[in-house]
């Protein structure tokens, strides 16, 4: 399958290699979409709750009003899902075996009339 847009990661189950200039055109998309949203929450499957973080912070360092806290308390055992707030903060992580992995972002807006949009899976290298 060609991934040229974010749409066309939903259906994966699990992140693709992509190559340089698939994260060139994803990350413009999804840096238009960034611009445009009021708030981003971000899923992360990976197989450990080190990776998940890692992955996070990624995002946190390449985009400063996009930040998270109490990283330093969060423990799963295992493969494990992430869940970050940007809007409240908040971050939580649980162990769940089976998943796929990568990050997953949904954009969301304070207005109900606008609809929320879920893409990926990325590889949890994506932001680095």
């Amino acid at each position: 399958m060609e991934i040229n847009k974010l749409v066309d990661l939903n259906n994966l189950r699990t992140a693709p290699q992509l190559s340089n200039s698939q994260v060139k055109r994803l990350l413009e998309e999804l840096e238009a979409n960034i611009l445009n949203t009021d708030w981003i929450t971000i899923g992360i499957m990976a197989p450990s709750d080190n990776k998940a973080i890692e992955a996070l912070q990624s995002i946190s360092k390449k985009y400063s009003s996009i930040k998270f806290r109490n990283l330093d308390s969060l423990c799963a055992d295992g493969g494990v899902f992430l869940k970050a707030n940007q809007k409240t903060g908040n971050v939580f992580v649980r162990s769940e075996n089976g998943l796929g992995e990568g990050i997953l972002i949904t954009f969301q807006y304070d207005e109900d009339v606008k609809e929320s949009n879920t893409y990926g899976p990325l590889p949890l290298d994506f932001f680095t």
